[in-house]
């Protein structure tokens, strides 16, 4: 796929190409968004800052939520309905930030009609649902927003340093987070939010795909999970009056996957749970580990333990920073719009989001059945 440089048009705007050092003129690639809830909205605010795009339409089925949004980010057209902005001639690319039900079958759509897509995460509601999406891709551009804390300085850090090899062989990644259960809301969450139907589960959909991603990512993709063994559990009976009501999906998970070459991903992820808050994540190899922060919370560090044959484990900080997390959401978006001019991958494309879709649906299948459920 070529990049979209040096074409003739009166929309022609200079792009300096990121660790190249090279300017490019380029034309912007012209974005609609189907969704103009929170996260919607997000991605036109990262639109409207970057020269590589140019909001051209939005789509909501609340159209006067539409009409606020483009109003807001000074978009020309507004739609009640999102297969009527897949259908815009004017329309390059199209971020879908809708319920998870609502937008496979208008990604896929958008694909056959020639769209780059972003898809806000989860990436979908089945793993068959990704590889459809991925069989009619074809040469465009297709990203999910799994990966948007891969942006943070401290992911980049820790890719690094795991690639050099000082941890020796991976053995055992982990993540533990809980949030522990805070009272009556100011406000009950939104209905699609732990409903199975609408949304596809509950917190392994809504965080774990972050996690996946993260911890994936950071080290390199070169795990290759082959076996899930997991258990979900639902919210505690004290804080189902807290969550919307007909919330049906799981609040708690812990799963134990094992990889190919027999590291293993030990991963809990809970909310409103009976537990003080936790946060978590650590790499473990033969050599040493990694103790990390994925989100921006405190303590923003990185924390190498090393090994030596005469003193045991050495521990120092090999980073620490003051990142901010409000960035993350808008550099999706920019970094889809870069995919497309420079002609390379996204962040997370369609085959890594097929892989923890892979994860998710053996996750739910083996808390379903109580046995272990292998990926193939």
């Amino acid at each position: 796929m070529l990049p979209r440089v040096l074409a003739q048009t009166v929309q022609m705007r200079p792009y300096l190409v990121p660790g190249v050092r090279k300017e490019l003129t380029v034309e912007p690639v012209r974005l609609g968004v189907v969704g103009c809830g929170v996260m919607g909205n997000r991605h036109l605010a990262g639109a409207a800052e970057s020269p590589l795009l140019e909001p051209v339409a939005v789509a909501d089925l609340v159209r006067e939520r539409a009409e606020a949004s483009a109003e807001k980010f000074g978009v020309a057209k507004a739609y009640d309905d999102g297969k009527e902005l897949i259908a815009d001639p004017d329309v390059d690319a199209v971020v879908f930030a809708t319920v998870t039900a609502h937008r496979n079958e208008l990604a896929i759509e958008a694909l056959k009609a020639g769209k780059h897509v972003l898809v806000e995460k989860p990436v979908a509601l089945t793993a068959g649902d990704v590889q459809r999406m991925i069989d009619v891709r074809g040469d465009r551009v297709a990203a999910c927003c799994s990966g948007r804390f891969h942006f943070f300085d401290s992911a980049r850090k820790a890719t690094e340093f795991i690639a050099t090899g000082a941890l020796g062989e991976l053995r055992v990644i982990h993540c533990r987070v809980h949030e522990g259960a805070r009272g009556t809301p100011k406000k009950s969450p939104p209905n699609w939010r732990m409903n199975k139907s609408l949304n596809g589960g509950g917190i392994l959909v809504n965080w774990g795909c972050y996690d996946l991603d993260y911890l994936l990512g950071i080290t390199g993709w070169t795990l290759k999970p082959r076996m899930v063994l997991a258990q979900t559990w639902t919210v505690p009976a004290r804080s189902v009056p807290n969550v919307a009501e007909g919330s049906d999906a799981e609040s708690h998970l812990a799963a134990l996957i094992r990889c190919e070459n027999g590291a293993v991903i030990s991963y809990e992820r809970g909310e409103y749970t009976s537990a003080h808050s936790q946060k978590a994540w650590q790499i473990v190899g033969t050599d040493g580990s990694l103790n990390l922060i994925m989100t921006p919370y405190d303590p923003k560090v990185i924390t190498h333990d090393d090994t030596s044959t005469e003193q045991g484990v050495l521990s120092r900080t090999i980073w620490e920073s003051g990142d901010k997390g409000e960035r993350t959401t808008q550099q999706m978006v920019v970094d889809f719009a870069e995919a497309i001019v420079e002609g390379r991958e996204p962040q997370t494309t369609l085959e890594k989001s097929l892989l923890i879709q892979k994860i998710t649906d053996a996750i739910y299948e083996s808390a379903d059945t109580g046995r272990a459920v292998e990926i193939q």
